[in-house]
């Protein structure tokens, strides 16, 4: 690839999805941009930059951006963060909205859906406790393929033997051919939208819980620093941060703290674990 075209490319993808490439990634472009120009009957890369230089066509500039932006996910992946839901952040937050009785929750960055479906059956696991209020499941993701992906809630064999305990799959799945459908019930605890994280946050409401894990990594410091601070405008004081065990906001910015003693759980200021349940997870 042209270094000119890389650079074409690599300044698109960040203005468009936040995605920060460097240039010994160069062979992780054209291997996901071949097939877009091959979509677009197009002869190779360097037809496909001249194009988009001189045709500014939403359609080929979202194929790009969908092609390039990883989709990795599985269900309960670490395993940590869900624990932490259960037994901590999910106990500590029926107490303090018992007035209200009622939590968002958003899956940000969610791919194909399967950590928004981890949290439901959780929650499906506690359906008697939680009789009388409104829990609510928002996931989004950049790329419009994948959110229609995490509608169908269908999933490969190869998708589901992924974290996902055997119970879980007899309880809440069908078979649907050679893969796998997650029940209605669960399927309406969660509603996905497509979104970008460098967009207006305000439009998808306040949120308790906000998952955005391993996605930050993908991002610069300065468009890190954007994200988690327009993510804090969305949260109460009490509100619960995750983000990737390989990710933190020290040096990135002063609005979350670390919640005492949960490695991977940050909060704004006022998320206290009582002391009997801080050894729990």
């Amino acid at each position: 690839m042209r270094v000119e075209d890389f650079d074409m490319f690599s300044t698109l993808l960040k203005q468009r999805s936040g995605l920060v490439l460097t240039r010994d990634k160069a062979y992780l472009l054209e291997s996901r941009l071949m097939p877009v120009a091959r979509k677009w009957n197009m002869k190779g890369l360097e037809e496909l930059a001249s194009t988009v230089r001189t045709r500014k066509d939403e359609a080929l500039l979202r194929d790009i951006t969908e092609a390039m932006t990883t989709n990795e996910s599985s269900f309960f992946r670490d395993q940590k963060p869900f624990d932490q839901f259960r037994q901590i952040v999910l106990p500590r937050l029926l107490e303090a909205r018992s007035a209200k009785r009622s939590i968002r929750i958003w899956s940000a960055a969610c791919s194909s859906g399967q950590e928004a479906y981890s949290l439901a059956m959780l929650l499906n696991e506690d359906a008697a406790k939680l009789a009388g209020w409104r829990i609510e499941i928002v996931g989004t993701d950049i790329s419009a393929e994948m959110v229609e992906r995490s509608k169908s809630g269908i999933y490969t064999q190869f998708e589901v033997q992924r974290g996902l305990p055997i119970q879980m799959l007899v309880k809440h799945f069908k078979q649907q051919g050679d893969k796998w459908q997650i029940s209605q019930q669960l399927r309406q605890m969660a509603s996905f939208r497509e979104f970008n994280l460098l967009g207006d946050l305000s439009a998808l409401g306040q949120f308790d819980i906000v998952f955005c894990r391993n996605v930050l990594i993908y991002f610069d410091q300065p468009t890190k620093t954007k994200v988690l601070e327009a993510i804090s405008r969305q949260m109460p004081q009490d509100g619960v941060l995750y983000l990737g065990g390989a990710e933190t906001v020290l040096g990135i910015t002063d609005r979350f703290k670390p919640v005492d003693g949960q490695r991977g759980l940050y909060s704004l200021g006022g998320f206290q674990v009582p002391s009997g349940l801080r050894a729990a997870v």
